[in-house]
């Protein structure tokens, strides 16, 4: 009878506790020694497990990534050309870009000649874009302020030679691109926005170890190719044969209509990208040749559509995909 008794009271319910009461006892169980349903040595295995646990979880994941950046090389990528996701075909950019609180989507270059805070939007950018490549200056907070560190620009000033089609570059070195002779062209002109006959900047994107197969006679040049161009090459050609080692580039309005709206175009410094620029091997201060695409005097009023190309045997062309060219809007009120 006693034992049975000893078992009632063993198995007997816990006593009833309201709410407030039981979230106490949760909290710490002062008859047990028990602080959130566990005791002291229990708390102390499972921290000590998990400690162990995710230590051996971060040796692991560093020593697979140690591994990892041991198969890279940080001046040269492992996969390139054709064997890269970006191939081995380079496209083309412009510049000014519409500003980023427009449509980022949007190719077009839409301002008032009569307008100085309009015009300056726009010459703002290309003074961003030619001031951070080609100029050393960095960007903070939206805006141009300070120089790159002295010991960096020196690095990279000393890697820059003046190149030429008989001089091109030694192993180590880069090629300067003076701009300073691009009138009309250049900043104290505001690139000629004002005059309403703008200046849009080209350049070639990069790919590393990419090197163009020039058209550099005036033979087997392609039947599309801009007559224009073609009269181009043949006159470089006359005056020496290194002087058509260049990517070319040609502008024209898309439609018919665009190219009676379109008028002349010039090319500062000259038609296109000099092969002594090729190839990328990400050398340090190096600087990707531009083209200033000046014209001269496109009607005032109407959208213009244009498409810009780059020539070369080893740039295939596409339109739709816009390989090997570039399209933007130009629109001058």
């Amino acid at each position: 009878m006693a034992d049975k008794k000893v078992a009632e009271q063993y198995y007997a319910p816990p006593p009833k506790m309201g709410k407030w009461e039981g979230f106490k006892t949760f909290l710490w169980n002062g008859e047990t020694s028990q602080c959130l349903g566990r005791t002291g040595s229990s708390w102390a295995k499972i921290l000590f497990f998990y400690v162990c646990f995710y230590a051996a979880l971060v040796g692991f994941f560093a020593a697979m990534l140690a591994v990892f950046w041991q198969t890279l090389d940080m001046r040269m990528p492992k996969y390139q050309l054709d064997s890269s996701l970006i191939g081995s075909n380079p496209g083309l950019g412009f510049r000014p870009t519409p500003p980023e609180y427009q449509n980022v989507e949007s190719s077009l270059i839409w301002y008032k000649a009569s307008d100085n805070g309009n015009v300056e939007i726009w010459t703002k950018l290309i003074d961003e874009f030619l001031e951070r490549k080609y100029y050393g200056l960095r960007k903070q907070n939206g805006y141009l302020t300070h120089p790159i560190p002295y010991a960096a620009y020196t690095v990279e000033e000393d890697n820059r030679v003046d190149c030429s089609f008989d001089n091109p570059p030694p192993e180590g070195k880069v090629c300067k691109v003076p701009m300073t002779n691009w009138s009309p062209c250049v900043k104290e002109n505001r690139y000629n926005f004002k005059k309403k006959s703008p200046c849009i900047f080209l350049k070639l994107n990069k790919i590393y170890n990419w090197v163009p197969d020039m058209y550099n006679t005036s033979t087997n040049l392609p039947e599309k190719m801009p007559e224009d161009l073609k009269e181009h090459i043949r006159g470089e050609e006359a005056r020496g044969n290194k002087n058509t080692n260049v990517v070319w580039v040609s502008c024209s309005g898309e439609n018919p209509a665009d190219n009676e709206h379109i008028g002349a175009i010039q090319y500062i410094p000259r038609r296109g990208f000099p092969g002594y620029f090729f190839p990328y091997k990400n050398v340090d201060g190096y600087l990707p040749p531009v083209v200033a695409v000046y014209f001269e005097k496109p009607k005032t009023g109407v959208l213009i559509n244009i498409e810009c190309k780059a020539w070369a045997r080893n740039i295939m062309y596409d339109r739709a995909e816009r390989r090997g060219s570039v399209h933007f809007e130009l629109m001058i009120d």
